[in-house]
């Protein structure tokens, strides 16, 4: 396959943000970006609390082997 299909330049990128501002219009856009925000930032924390858990309980796991 070729690889030039999914690079994405300045053009195009002015294109999808013109059709984004036609679709929802000026005013929705910063609620959208608003809760993109969050869901980025809760999707970052689940990582960081999936990684501490699993530290948490392989330590629990070689403590109980002892």
């Amino acid at each position: 396959m070729n690889t030039f299909l999914f690079i994405l330049g300045v053009p195009e990128i002015v294109v999808i943000a013109l059709v984004v501002l036609l679709l929802f219009g000026g005013k929705k856009i910063p609620e959208l970006m608003r809760g993109l925000g969050k869901g980025v930032r809760s999707f970052k924390d689940g990582l960081n609390d999936n990684g501490d858990n699993n530290a948490q309980d392989s330590d629990n796991a070689t403590k109980s082997d002892k």
